[in-house]
């Protein structure tokens, strides 16, 4: 890898395609990072989200830490998650509502977070995960609107 090539936290399984996704989008582990943190702690205080954050996890580095290493999966292909999202969030108390909510502040935070191609990137993954979260959790996805 180049010098000047930014730093990816942990191995990655594709070092030229993240590499490009890097470069293209400007995202890069540090910037996951802070989204991530920045992300959960609007989270942990909301009036909706933070009471069905609070019934699930008491130790918040760990998750942190899962949620760095997922989006960085996600976002930059590094493969450094491995886990499964639907068996965890699977009999959660939440409704199409919750995941509008949790969509509203990633979107804001990525905002203040991203670049503008990296943010795009991101929304993306995250609407196609709020939709795919919420069709394994209700069982159906007939109250999911079109969110392009």
């Amino acid at each position: 890898m180049p010098v000047d090539a930014p730093k990816i936290a942990g191995q990655t399984v594709r070092p030229e395609l993240t590499a490009a996704i890097m470069a293209q989008t400007g995202l890069d582990d540090e910037v996951l990072k802070t989204l991530v943190h920045s992300f959960y702690a609007k989270v942990r205080s909301d009036v909706v989200l933070g009471p069905v954050f609070a019934a699930r996890i008491q130790d918040w580095p760990p998750h942190l830490e899962r949620m760095c290493a997922f989006w960085s999966s996600v976002a930059l292909m590094t493969g450094r998650y491995s886990g499964a999202p639907v068996p965890a969030h699977l009999g959660l108390p939440v409704t199409w509502a919750h995941f509008e909510r949790w969509l509203a502040l990633f979107r804001e935070t990525v905002g203040e977070v991203c670049p503008p191609a990296g943010a795009a990137l991101v929304v993306e993954n995250a609407e196609r995960i709020a939709r795919s979260l919420h069709i394994a959790i209700a069982g159906r996805g007939d109250e999911i609107p079109d969110l392009s």
